[in-house]
């Protein structure tokens, strides 16, 4: 199959950027996003053209490193898929594709479609924690755990920290994000201790680089691993609970 590309071509962060049209010929249906991209950069190079930079590591689903805008979409037109399992079937021979890096205030762009997104580091440095004794792991059916509860935990350590919910969201926010470190901590019995704690300390960094949920759910939508935005009501209840507990200390 052969496509028309729109790259956004950006040389640094303080550089202007635009839009660069290419040509992706003879492209394997069965070729990932990331391998067509491949093939596009072999034929730049030996152009003796810069090739197009765009970050990714496992490509397989698990790094979140890969995310970029594909025709206005975070990771494509395909639901519950990462850029890097994105197949070149779900387009047609002939498209026109866009692609261009994540968009929001919060993750400036380094290069092409690499983007700056330490800012979620911050707030996984801001509490993404639980305090252990050191040594060797404790048996685990010693903890007896409730499977709704495991499961529910997992689903929101399933988040891969790729920022497409931040890049899909109106106002650049971070909610789905905060909610699923939180949540994934809290609704287990190790991450009771730092539990209230945590959810204050990392919501106060997210509130500082990140924007307002209006519950548009376009973070939903587009999440690879499609988690829900109820994490984020859970979020806020412990962030009320919490406030109303170190008020009432502080009182």
């Amino acid at each position: 199959m052969n496509l028309t590309l729109h790259v956004w071509r950006q040389k640094a962060r303080e550089s202007d950027g635009a839009f660069v049209e290419y040509k992706a010929t003879d492209i394997s249906p069965d070729a990932s996003f990331l391998e067509m991209l491949d093939v596009v950069n072999e034929e730049l190079t030996v152009k003796g053209e810069e090739p197009i930079h765009f970050e990714h590591d496992c490509r397989e689903g698990i790094c979140g490193s890969c995310g970029m805008m594909i025709n206005g979409i975070a990771h494509g037109p395909k639901g519950g898929t990462a850029t890097c399992q994105l197949h070149m079937r779900q387009f047609k021979d002939g498209d026109e594709v866009w692609v261009e890096p994540w968009r929001a205030r919060a993750f400036p762009v380094i290069k092409d479609l690499i983007v700056d997104r330490s800012p979620l580091d911050k707030i996984i440095q801001a509490g993404g924690f639980i305090s252990v004794n050191t040594g060797s792991a404790v048996e685990a059916n010693t903890i007896p755990i409730p499977k709704p509860v495991q499961e529910q935990s997992m689903d929101a350590a399933e988040c891969i920290q790729c920022g497409a919910c931040v890049a899909q969201c109106p106002n650049g926010a971070a909610q789905l994000f905060t909610a699923a470190k939180i949540s994934h901590l809290g609704l287990l019995p190790q991450g009771q201790p730092e539990r209230y704690e945590r959810v204050l300390s990392m919501v106060e960094v997210m509130e500082q680089h990140f924007g307002s949920c209006t519950l548009f759910r376009e973070c939903e939508a587009v999440c690879p691993k499609e988690i829900s935005t109820d994490f984020i009501t859970r979020m806020n209840r412990d962030y009320i609970a919490a406030k109303f507990k170190r008020d009432t200390v502080s009182g």
